[in-house]
């Protein structure tokens, strides 16, 4: 028997996501047909501000009544998910229904799937002080050990993908981390993604929340831990993703760039948390806890300079994206391979006005070493090139 795997054998890899996708303009008017099938009573979870203005929580709400179930409670986030919003919201939750019979939808951006998910988690989970005590690297280390609650995501934004993945991320102040919950217990039973939920976004919402799934589909395409099927997906998800994105720059109200960006989030939601991430969401999310940036402009912020950090060790692999993203022809020189595709995402920045230096966004130099010391974990493992505290620090001084 070999003791080794020849080089071109494809690396073993798992595979988990959501256990059903529903995708398409309009396609949140099927709730009634999928809800009964997962619970009768239904807590219902709001983050958008906007469309609970637009009366399009009413209309969900309405639609849980049509199919049979009731409301047994309603609550709004309208903040990164933190630790107390989690334990607080699970304790209100726990008397308030069956929960054998109940099931939790999320209607909003990230914050409000993850909080979803983290719920669910905590209400079939009572062992411990806290939630926190489940999750990555500041807990007291329990895990999850039976089913949670099942989740109907219902993204209003596309970017984070959250509603494909098993992972939520959860913040605190007091001590500062931004650490997730990661367990294929938690992804939900049910994403219902409907790109006309997104098109009353404020413009910087759309903008942000593209970055974050642009850089999730570079970052888990060039990740160590990358696997082929989603490095798949990630290179079709991009071909499309980059000029949707410049297209809704210049037409917010454009429906097929409106419908290729939620797709793009969705896979890369998928492609995350199959093949991990980087550098860039590594220091996104040091960026968000230390000075409160929002996650999307952070990763907006960190892309160009994580491919710059890692093109030292990875610019072959990114010259292939780059070719079969950009339909480049292969006999161009890799270095202008790579340049261009580097090019593509400065464009897509400049598009939107999106800030390039951390200086512009109010970060001070005195604030630096602090985000490279909190820039670890899951994301900063996987990314392709080493990098020590000092390697980041230097990265984000060369920002200001």
């Amino acid at each position: 028997m070999s003791r080794g795997r020849p080089s071109e054998c494809l690396p073993p890899f798992d595979f988990a996501t959501t256990r059903k996708i529903v995708f398409g303009w309009g396609r949140r008017r099927e709730l009634p047909r999928y809800l009964p099938s997962l619970g009768r009573q239904c807590f219902l979870l709001v983050g958008s501000r906007t469309l609970l203005r637009a009366g399009m929580v009413e209309e969900i709400a309405e639609s849980v009544r049509l199919s049979g179930c009731v409301v047994a409670d309603t609550a709004v986030i309208h903040r990164e998910p933190q630790v107390a919003d989690v334990d607080e919201l699970a304790q209100r939750w726990r008397g308030s229904a069956d929960l054998g019979d109940a099931v939790i939808l999320a209607l909003g951006g990230g914050a409000a799937i993850d909080l979803a998910k983290a719920v669910s988690a905590r209400l079939t989970h009572p062992e411990g002080d806290s939630i926190r005590d489940y999750l990555e690297g500041v807990g007291r280390g329990l895990r999850l050990c039976r089913p949670c609650l099942p989740v109907i995501a219902m993204p209003t934004t596309a970017g984070t993908g959250t509603e494909a993945t098993k992972n939520a991320v959860i913040s605190s102040l007091e001590p500062p981390f931004k650490k997730s919950l990661r367990d294929d217990r938690i992804l939900p039973a049910l994403a219902i993604v409907d790109a006309e939920l997104t098109a009353s976004a404020p413009r910087h919402v759309t903008a942000y929340s593209g970055m974050d799934a642009i850089t999730q589909l570079v970052e888990s395409y060039l990740s160590r831990r990358r696997a082929p099927l989603p490095e798949a997906l990630a290179e079709s998800a991009l071909r499309s993703a980059i000029p949707a994105l410049r297209k809704l720059a210049r037409d917010e109200g454009d429906q097929a760039a409106r419908e290729t960006m939620a797709y793009a989030a969705l896979v890369s939601g998928i492609c995350l948390a199959n093949s991990g991430l980087g550098m860039a969401h590594g220091i996104a999310a040091a960026l968000g806890v230390q000075v409160g940036l929002p996650h999307g402009l952070a990763c907006a912020l960190m892309l160009l300079p994580t491919l710059e950090f890692n093109r030292a060790t990875e610019a072959a692999r990114m010259a292939q994206l780059a070719r079969r993203v950009l339909d480049l022809p292969a006999s161009m020189p890799e270095k202008e391979q790579v340049d261009r595709l580097l090019e593509a995402i400065a464009e897509l920045l400049s598009e939107w006005k999106i800030p390039r230096r951390l200086s512009e966004v109010g970060v001070s130099a005195d604030r630096l070493p602090a985000i490279a010391a909190g820039s670890s974990g899951s994301s900063m493992s996987g990314n392709p090139r080493e990098a020590s505290q000092e390697d980041v620090l230097a990265v984000l001084e060369g920002m200001l």
